[in-house]
């Protein structure tokens, strides 16, 4: 794909996320209440996705735009013993679950990142987030694959682009941060 092919789509994807603003603000408000309760965010992703997770995490643990007090997030790809350990114990479709069983506690959500929506290890978390009786956030792509309805919250963006989809999941996790800052001292 050209550099100008590839922008078009990007910037494609990134104009028609206006048509997901219900959804988009429900996510914000499922983000924010959890993390005003004392709740806290699992997230995951593979690949690219895991790269996006952990950047979320660290805007929330570290900081965003402000000083503003630590809220509690993790990134469950981040940890290559541990996901060794579980890929080696119970195979890599269990990575996720395993530690949402282990780290979940009510209040908690569970984040997800996938541009398929197709990842057994994805589709696995989210079934164990609903089993403990989590809410759960998923950022998709490419008309939202397997796990589309599988969360509590869906953001499916919009193109098949895989590229595309989590260069607009980056946005929304900033967009995200940029309200948890508001709303934190």
């Amino acid at each position: 794909m050209t550099f100008d092919a590839a922008l078009t789509e990007t910037v494609r994807t990134l104009q028609a996320l206006p048509s997901l603003r219900a959804e988009i603000d429900r996510a914000g408000e499922l983000l924010l209440a959890t993390l005003r309760r004392g709740g806290k965010l699992l997230i995951c992703g593979n690949g690219g996705s895991a790269a996006e997770a952990a950047h979320f995490a660290t805007e929330l643990v570290g900081r965003y735009a402000k000083n503003r007090r630590s809220l509690p997030a993790v990134a469950l790809s981040s940890d290559g013993s541990l996901l060794s350990c579980i890929g080696n114990d119970y195979g890599y479709d269990a990575v996720f679950a395993r530690q949402v069983e282990g780290l979940a506690r009510p209040g908690d959500v569970l984040v997800v990142l996938t541009s398929s929506g197709n990842s057994a290890n994805i589709l696995a978390a989210l079934a164990a987030a609903r089993r403990l009786g989590l809410e759960s956030l998923a950022f998709l792509g490419r008309g939202g694959g397997q796990a589309k309805g599988l969360a509590t919250v869906d953001l499916i963006m919009p193109g098949e682009s895989g590229a595309a989809a989590q260069e607009a999941h980056l946005f929304l996790i900033h967009h995200f941060c940029a309200r948890i800052d508001a709303a934190f001292d």
